[in-house]
């Protein structure tokens, strides 16, 4: 027979095979397998399954799709409109995302040859759920196998590049730095004690001329303030002047506080003063003035108050829980409300011995420079104080600490998509970095995101480890 012959035959065979099986499937009746194709010498060859057929279908079948196409699923046997079965699908014919087994399989084989034995399955999003043969969860995830001897220590978790990737994880080289926390506390401005003077009455005395100082006036030293009239020095300076040679009653003058000026004036003169004029005794600003003339002043009165403001105190009311953190000679940093944007640099000098039983809170001492006088008595301030930025110390960010309450966890990257819960031990915070003084060293590398995944990961790898050695224990 020609070739022409040949593939006339064919085609009519094909026509006759495809309307049968056409008109078999509208009336749903199963015919036998179509042998006598594989009669025809000629179609022997064609009738073979060709080289690139897909393999046969295995595992357990996971649902069932429209025999169309169509985007419809069922997880149980079901039917068309038109009364055709839906496809099974079984689990090596399901798209995946993941690494397939195959590849999960040769990682899990060890250097011997022989592959790891498969302890159970586990739950791809964490949750508390295994199962004993492969299958999927309610968004089609595939179970994770868990290989006996996988984490030596039952927390190690093994994670697949794509999975860290979905996952977001990121990991940071821990390393020395100086971890600075600042202690924010509010204070006043107040002179320095060292630089304020009193102008008191010696004895019982009336006032006598003021001179023209005010509150708020600034005096030099030495400048006149203003006259007393008191018969009691005006008794010590006679007895001066009728026993010249005799320091008992020049000696009581000065104890009166009576200004060396005056006395130089009663041994040139050799006579007695009907008033006695005080003096300055610093330069400064006066802030108190009580002496009005013609009035009666006891002794210890004060006249006047004068504080040299060129050097400033504040005084920080720091709470007692971050006290321990201050030092003296840390720098801090004042602001003050009737200056926005002005600040103002200084060092603590010192932090006074005892807490308020109110407050519960502790005064701190900073001097500050104020040639300006911007700064003034009883100003309210706020002060910022970098507490803890001595030395360098190992540190973390602060992302990379899981603190659970009554302990603190960081996951160290053991390379190859391995991870290793760490409990560590914390110290001070400051500036977005937590200082870590046991647990790690500089050099590790740690998670610094997506790290509550990964703990919470660990943390049921190991109540399942645990779960399943209690089972095989008999």
């Amino acid at each position: 027979m020609n070739r022409m012959g040949r593939a006339g035959l064919t085609l009519a065979a094909i026509l006759v095979a495809g309307a049968g099986g056409y008109w078999a499937g509208q009336r749903a009746i199963v015919l036998p397998p179509i042998t006598w194709l594989q009669a025809i010498p000629w179609l022997e060859s064609t009738a073979s399954v060709p080289a690139h057929a897909d393999p046969a279908a295995s595992g357990p079948i996971i649902y069932y799709r429209d025999p169309d196409g169509r985007p419809a699923y069922s997880a149980e046997p079901r039917k068309t409109a038109d009364g055709r079965n839906f496809l099974a699908v079984h689990a090596s014919e399901d798209i995946s995302f993941d690494e397939k087994p195959e590849a999960d399989a040769e990682a899990a084989r060890p250097a011997n040859g022989e592959p790891k034995k498969i302890l159970y399955y586990r739950n791809p999003m964490g949750l508390p759920d295994t199962s004993l043969v492969p299958k999927k969860d309610s968004m089609g995830m595939d179970y994770i196998p868990v290989y006996a001897g996988d984490g030596e220590d039952g927390s190690i978790v093994k994670i697949a590049p794509g999975k860290l990737q979905r996952t977001g994880v990121r990991t940071e080289t821990v390393g020395d730095r100086v971890v600075v926390q600042l202690v924010r506390a509010p204070g006043t401005v107040q002179p320095d004690e060292r630089s304020v003077s009193v102008v008191t009455v010696p004895a019982d005395s009336y006032i006598g001329n003021v001179e023209n100082v005010t509150t708020g006036d600034r005096v030099l030293k030495g400048q006149p303030l203003l006259q007393l009239r008191s018969p009691e020095l005006a008794a010590a300076a006679v007895q001066v002047q009728i026993n010249p040679g005799l320091n008992v009653a020049r000696r009581r003058l000065e104890n009166f506080a009576v200004p060396k000026e005056v006395l130089d004036e009663i041994d040139r003169t050799h006579q007695v003063p009907t008033a006695f004029t005080w003096y300055a005794p610093r330069d400064g600003v006066v802030l108190t003035r009580n002496a009005t003339e013609g009035m009666k002043m006891a002794a210890g009165d004060i006249l006047f108050r004068i504080a040299d403001l060129s050097t400033v105190w504040v005084l920080a009311d720091v709470p007692e829980y971050a006290i321990a953190n201050v030092e003296p000679g840390q720098s801090a940093t004042i602001r003050v409300r009737s200056l926005p944007g002005r600040t103002f640099q200084g060092r603590v000098a010192l932090i006074y011995p005892q807490v308020n039983q109110v407050t519960r809170t502790t005064k701190v001492r900073i001097a500050i420079p104020n040639p300006d006088g911007l700064l003034r008595p009883d100003m309210y301030a706020e002060v910022e104080i970098a507490a803890g930025g001595g030395s360098s110390v190992v540190a973390v960010p602060d992302s990379a600490v899981i603190d659970t309450g009554t302990r603190q966890v960081v996951i160290l990257d053991k390379g190859e998509g391995r991870f290793e819960p760490r409990g560590v031990k914390i110290g001070a915070r400051g500036s977005g970095y937590t200082e870590i003084r046991n647990g790690v060293t500089a050099g590790d590398r740690v998670v610094v995101s997506a790290n509550f995944l990964i703990d919470a990961e660990s943390n049921l790898k190991a109540a399942l480890t645990g779960m399943t050695v209690g089972e095989s224990t008999p």
